[in-house]
């Protein structure tokens, strides 16, 4: 007998057995431009990155700084960056970026939203841009733009929030005491 992921999942599913991830049939990516240099939040990232994979497939994907960015104007940078993120895309992907103009959510509803993305999508591409944003090309290729706040946070800063924003929708989504309201 022979079962695509989607009759896996439901088959899993319904079973009593609490030791499978709860969103096992969704692929999760998160692309990011240049390494996080703070060395205390890389290791709130990285424990972020194992607690979320308990409950689905996420990798990390670390596209390199740019060189020689002081001859290149912003606009040329965000080209650049533009490139190197869509080539890290496929044209099935559900490409999501983090933006100031994105939608907020609290995270319940990012709760619900990422539980209808894990019905719908076979891979889910999230992005954090570079200091410039996304050029115009990565804008018309997305399907949507979220924002975790109206408030600015550092490019660092705000790769640990989503992780930990992520593996917090998981908990909700599994009914585990992470998330208090």
């Amino acid at each position: 007998m022979c079962f695509n992921k989607k009759t896996v999942f439901c088959l899993l599913k319904t079973t009593k057995n609490t030791n499978f991830a709860y969103c096992i049939d969704m692929k999760t990516n998160l692309i990011l431009i240049g390494k996080t240099d703070n060395k205390h939040f890389q290791i709130g990232i990285d424990d972020y990155v194992g607690r979320i994979s308990h409950y689905m497939p996420f990798d990390v994907t670390v596209i390199p700084d740019i060189k020689n960015t002081k001859s290149l104007t912003s606009a040329q940078q965000k080209e650049r960056e533009g490139e190197l993120i869509l080539k890290q895309v496929t044209s099935v992907d559900t490409l999501v970026l983090l933006d100031e103009h994105g939608k907020e959510m609290r995270s319940v509803e990012f709760a619900v939203w990422l539980e209808k993305k894990r019905q719908t999508a076979n891979r889910l591409v999230m992005c954090i841009g570079g200091p410039y944003g996304f050029s115009q090309a990565v804008y018309d290729r997305a399907n949507e733009k979220i924002s975790l706040s109206k408030m600015t946070f550092s490019h660092q800063m705000v790769r640990l929030i989503l992780a930990e924003q992520l593996y917090r929708a998981c908990t909700i989504i599994k009914g585990e005491q992470y998330h208090h309201e």
